[in-house]
């Protein structure tokens, strides 16, 4: 009998949960959060455990995958769990469409009507949310999160942590720092650099 842990009983959880029942790999799916054992459930999910990787060990599960809205306590959990035995797994969307030149991280989500174009490669603990995409060629570092609607066009690179936020735009060959924010709506046409908030049309920092 297989189950997948998720880590993080939120509202991005439900969404990896409701996504990963959809690829019928799994014979149950059960959450760890911190919450727990105040919390026992989301949704129609158990809750079993703290977020404790001497806990999560002792449950005897092998395929993991963090569902933490926070791109740097994400990949933080994730390393902290591959000590652990555990082993992440990707998870991407029927509906998603993701070129098999693509390299995805382990951990990382892909969720319905994305898509992902050829020689893209995408790190570790990565969000490609709803309908976003990400065109041929581009370096996405590990904890990186596209939201829903954002686009990025060819050749472009963003660095760990980094965040894109909701309709974003960036234009090819760009440059895209790490623990950086490109706010809602903004369009990237120029390099950013490392830990800033880029915003507006055109974003600047």
């Amino acid at each position: 009998m297989s189950a997948l842990l998720i880590v993080g009983a939120g509202g991005h959880g439900k969404v990896v949960a409701e996504t990963a029942e959809l690829l019928n790999r799994w014979d149950s799916i059960v959450f760890a959060d911190d919450k727990f054992p105040e919390l026992v459930n989301i949704g129609k999910w158990p809750i079993v455990s703290r977020v404790s990787f001497f806990d999560l060990e002792k449950k005897g599960f092998t395929d993991f995958v963090v569902a933490v809205g926070n791109n740097n306590t994400r990949l933080q959990i994730q390393r902290g769990l591959l000590g652990s035995g555990l082993s992440p797994v990707s998870i991407t969307h029927p509906s998603s469409i993701i070129s098999p030149t693509v390299k995805l991280g382990g951990g990382t989500v892909v969720f319905a009507n994305a898509v992902v174009n050829a020689d893209t490669v995408v790190g570790d603990a990565c969000i490609i949310n709803t309908a976003a995409s990400v065109d041929h060629d581009c370096v996405l570092g590990d904890g990186v999160h596209i939201s829903p609607g954002a686009r990025l066009a060819g050749e472009v690179r963003v660095g760990n942590g980094s965040w894109l936020g909701i309709g974003a735009s960036v234009i090819q060959c760009i440059n895209i720092g790490q623990n950086v924010v490109v706010g809602a709506g903004a369009a990237v046409v120029s390099d950013i650099p490392d830990g800033v908030i880029a915003k507006g049309v055109p974003a600047r920092y």
